[in-house]
């Protein structure tokens, strides 16, 4: 058989589709799940795993970014996040502050000085990025993730 058709299985199939939605949702609802965790834990940081299910949510559900950004107590932080790259100040303080405590425990438990270099590197990289990030604007969202 000559020519430019394409036999019926070479067909590109419709799963690859199915199966990155189901891949997406299911980052989103771990990181939805972990961010909930975070909200108890002091610990664990809320605001990332909320950015990566918005993120999921994205390519994977409509509806459940419409939820997410739609939440009375998550959906303010993440619309200023996602329409302006702003950050709260108290987030701010605790990233800068969670940073700060994490360096100085890897400077105290490293044997040689190049893992604290590395560290301190990207943490301070880090901390510049979220330092440079504007604030919410007033009265737009309350509270803190």
């Amino acid at each position: 058989m000559s020519g430019s058709a394409q036999p019926d299985d070479a067909r590109p199939s419709e799963q690859p589709g199915r199966t990155r939605r189901w891949l997406y949702l299911g980052i989103g609802y771990a990181a939805v799940g972990l961010g909930a965790v975070g909200v108890v834990l002091p610990l664990l940081p809320t605001t990332p795993f909320l950015l990566v299910a918005a993120w999921a949510f994205a390519k994977g559900s409509p509806a459940m970014e419409r939820w997410l950004y739609r939440h009375p107590r998550f959906g303010p932080f993440l619309c200023e996040w996602r329409d302006r790259r702003a950050i709260p100040l108290r987030g701010k303080a605790a990233a800068l502050i969670g940073l700060a405590v994490s360096w100085t425990l890897i400077y105290r438990s490293a044997d040689g000085t190049a893992v604290p270099l590395v560290a301190g590197a990207v943490m301070l990289a880090v901390a510049l990025y979220v330092a440079t990030r504007p604030l919410p604007e007033a009265g737009r969202s309350t509270g803190s993730i």
